[in-house]
Order: C-alpha cells, then structure tokens, then sequence
C-alpha cells in the first residue's frame, strides 16, 4: 500500500512538472518526452537539450521508457 501511495504522489508530480512546462497537466513528462522522440525519428533533438538528459538518464534505469510510456489519449491541452 505504501509503494503504491510513493508511486501515486511521484506521478502526480511528474505531471504538475509537465504542467509547469506548458505540458497537458494530465500527461507525464516521459509520455511526453517520448512523443517528442517518436515524431523525430527515435531522437530527442538537440534543440530540447533538458529533454535528451531527461531521457538520457530515464533510459538508464528503465531502457526505452519514453516510448513506452507514451499516454495517446492525453497531450490534447498542451499550451505549446
């Protein structure tokens, strides 16, 4: 019960993260991140530098994690 609050309160933060960058508030910066990587042919591009070591480093823990992570259903009230 206690892992899955921790899991819970770490996604409710991920997406207030995707909010603050003008993201769709329901949407994790990792769907997000991998969006971004599917329509640049597998590559986060060098004009998103946070982005590529975000990505960087989730691919360490977790190899292939953006794309994975991909929500389809959410990203529609993205501000940019």
């Amino acid at each position: 019960m206690i892992g899955k609050y921790i899991m819970n309160v770490l996604i409710g933060i991920d997406q207030l993260g995707n909010a603050l960058l003008k993201g769709d508030p329901d949407e994790t910066i990792s769907s997000r991140l991998g969006k971004l990587k599917r329509k640049n042919k597998g590559r986060i591009p060098w004009s998103h530098p946070w982005g590529k070591m975000i990505d960087w480093g989730l691919d360490k823990i977790d190899p292939n994690h953006s794309i994975d992570a991909i929500e389809e259903d959410e990203g529609k009230d993205q501000i940019t």
